[in-house]
This record gives C-alpha cells, sequence and structure tokens, in this order.
C-alpha cells in the first residue's frame, strides 16, 4: 500500500520559511517522478514543483527563485524549501508521486501523478 504523508506545514509571516516533508512509503521512490502542487480556498489545484529521479526539477514561475524541490531517497523523502514565503502562497501543499514525469511541456499534468498525500496547511500571513 502506498502511502504520502506530508508535514512540515504551519502560519508564518509574509517573508518567512518552511520546509515541507513528505515520507513515502510502498513506493518505488528513487525511479518514480515527484511532486508538489496546491490548493487555495476557491481555486483549482496547481502544480507547484517536480523533480525526477535523477534530480532534475521544473518549477511554476510563481515560486522560481524562492522554493526549492529536494528528494532524499535513502530516506523516501520528499521536501520543499520555501523562503521569501507570500500571502499568495497560502494553500493546502500535496505532495504527489507519479512514475514517470509528463515532460517540459506539461510538467504539472495531475493525471500523471497517481498517488497523493493528504495535504498539509501553509499559511502566510501580511
Amino acid at each position: 500500500q502506498v502511502q504520502l504523508v506530508e508535514s512540515g506545514g504551519g502560519s508564518v509571516q509574509a517573508g518567512g520559511s518552511l520546509t515541507l516533508s513528505c515520507a513515502t512509503s510502498g513506493y518505488t521512490f528513487n525511479t518514480g517522478c515527484m511532486g508538489w502542487f496546491r490548493q487555495a480556498p476557491g481555486k483549482e489545484r496547481e502544480g507547484v514543483a517536480v523533480i525526477n529521479s535523477v534530480g532534475g526539477t521544473i518549477y511554476a514561475d510563481s515560486v522560481k527563485g524562492r522554493f526549492i524541490i529536494s528528494r532524499d531517497n535513502a530516506k523516501n523523502t520528499l521536501y520543499l524549501q520555501m523562503t521569501s514565503l507570500k500571502p499568495e502562497d497560502t494553500a493546502m501543499y500535496y505532495c504527489a508521486a507519479a512514475w514517470y514525469c509528463a515532460g517540459p511541456v506539461s510538467p504539472f499534468r495531475q493525471n500523471f501523478f497517481v498517488y497523493w498525500g493528504q495535504g498539509t496547511q501553509v499559511t502566510v500571513s501580511s
């Protein structure tokens, strides 16, 4: 049974930082594609960042230069380092796993991601 469990969310002021973690089990972590998505109230879920099995990364324009996605294959864990947080980053953040990445043209195609965590809330106040 595949499980993805996010942690590390919380409330911070604008300009602050948070690091999210996603612990996985039952999944061939080191060969798959992993991603972070987020959903703000009243908005559709959107892609934030993806990382392939060899560490290649793609970011949404809204987070480039502020967020870093990384993975520790030995620990089967995915991370999202978030800095210079803005109120518009407020959302529920989800990690997701795919057997392979969709590619650079449409990296956040959600139907590629077959496993999802339950989410962790990030709230950024101004």
